[in-house]
């Protein structure tokens, strides 16, 4: 199976504090940067072998204003309630700050966080995926 990769891109107000951030909450790593395409500087950061990536964008020419909703969410899976403990404690070591989720169904088992541009990471502390017990937020009957 050819599974295609996950490029998740938002614009933010800084470069530099999005990387601090997300590489020292999340423990990402940078796996590549451009300056002045276009008009934009960006950089993108994931894990090593992940089939997704994040890539935080600055515009230089007209400047974008982030503007993510309250589910607007990027949500991480620690099935490990001592790995999701200190995870939570690095994100908010690193500047995160703690918020209610705006969907209780994400304080029920894990804890939200906020970045300086409003977008929310919720770091779960349950298995992916999710058993059929607990049905994941995302799913509708059908």
């Amino acid at each position: 199976m050819n599974t295609p990769h996950l490029r998740i891109a938002r614009p933010v107000t800084s470069l530099t504090q999005s990387e601090v951030l997300y590489c020292t909450g999340l423990g990402l790593e940078v796996t590549g940067r451009f300056d002045e395409h276009n008009g934009f500087s960006g950089i993108m950061l994931s894990y090593p072998q992940a089939a997704w990536h994040l890539e935080f964008t600055l515009c230089h020419r007209h400047p974008i204003t982030p503007a993510p909703g309250s589910e607007d969410l990027l949500v991480l899976y620690y099935p490990d309630p001592t790995c999701w403990r200190q995870r939570c404690e690095k994100m908010r070591l690193a500047g995160f700050h703690a918020i209610n989720s705006y969907n209780p169904y994400w304080d029920h088992h894990g804890q939200t966080f906020i970045d300086n541009d409003g977008y929310r990471t919720v770091i779960q502390q349950s298995q992916w995926p999710v058993t059929p017990s607990e049905p994941a937020a995302s799913q509708t009957a059908v």
